[in-house]
């Protein structure tokens, strides 16, 4: 069973914890690195939580940090421990975004702005489905299905009664008027976001053509938040082979403030549901 302790956020915590040991030190991630005889990439993985980290790996670190408070070293090991323990989606099997979907189970909130597609949150079964096979043609079966099961998962966040995920998700018209799978698909996803739009923590908003251009004009991005001080924001970029996660703050507020602009030029939350329903109307039933 799936352990109610999140591997990826404890990584990640683990990871910013080290590098504040070692900067204290005053030292180098390749100076860290030619003392333990590993690579300075490691280093820089294990920092920033891309890495599994193990109890030896905290045990080296603290040893060549000169840690003697000992409760430092035992909550760190503790850490290293639980990072270990596998998350919700490892009964899934091998997922490509794995990391992505660990930040997302723990983020308290989350901006989304979509240029091409309804985010993945807000699908329907069925534009999931659709989606999937039109961007992978060359998946099979059983792993479309897998991913289309591991989105539905997720989306338990949205509409759980507790510790739901305050989503706020800005969309292009394109999102809208590409039709994914078939016109009553679409249909029915639209109404769905309108539905989903309704919820209190759930706020839907359309950036028309007629804005011309905007900030978001390079493509899709995300920012997660999280409760906890200890755990800055991120901000996801979505790849091909590979995904982009930003995490200084100035990276960060740059990306937080296109936002607001994007916001700002997108129609308010009632006009959004207007448009979506107005297109909802021109696919058949």
């Amino acid at each position: 069973m799936a352990s109610n302790v999140n591997p990826t956020v404890r990584r990640r915590r683990l990871g910013q914890e080290l590098r504040r040991l070692r900067e204290l030190k005053g030292m180098t991630a390749e100076e860290v690195a030619e003392r333990l005889l590993v690579s300075q990439s490691k280093i820089s993985r294990l920092e920033n939580g891309r890495r599994s980290i193990s109890q030896r790996d905290v045990r080296d670190l603290c040893g060549v940090y000169e840690v003697e408070d000992q409760r430092i070293v035992d909550s760190l090991m503790e850490m290293a421990r639980d990072s270990r323990q596998q998350g919700w989606w490892h009964t899934f099997g091998d997922i490509p975004y794995s990391v992505y979907i660990g930040l997302e189970t723990d983020a308290e909130s989350l901006r989304v702005y979509e240029p091409q597609l309804v985010t993945g949150l807000l699908q329907t079964h069925a534009y999931a489905e659709a989606l999937v096979q039109g961007a992978l043609p060359e998946t099979s079966a059983a792993e479309i299905e897998k991913r289309v099961r591991v989105r539905m998962r997720r989306q338990e966040r949205i509409t759980a009664e507790h510790n739901f995920l305050r989503l706020w998700v800005v969309l292009d018209e394109a999102a809208l008027r590409r039709v994914v799978g078939s016109e009553l698909v679409m249909r029915e996803q639209l109404e769905h976001l309108i539905e989903m739009s309704q919820l209190p923590h759930v706020t839907v908003q359309v950036l028309p053509f007629e804005v011309g251009a905007h900030p978001g004009l390079n493509g899709q991005y995300a920012i997660l938040e999280f409760t906890d001080a200890a755990d800055s924001s991120v901000v996801y970029l979505e790849g091909v082979t590979s995904d982009l996660y930003l995490e200084k703050a100035q990276d960060v507020q740059k990306y937080a403030v296109m936002y607001e602009h994007l916001r700002a030029q997108s129609l308010n939350v009632e006009a959004s549901r207007q448009f979506i329903a107005k297109v909802a109307e021109q696919y058949v039933d």
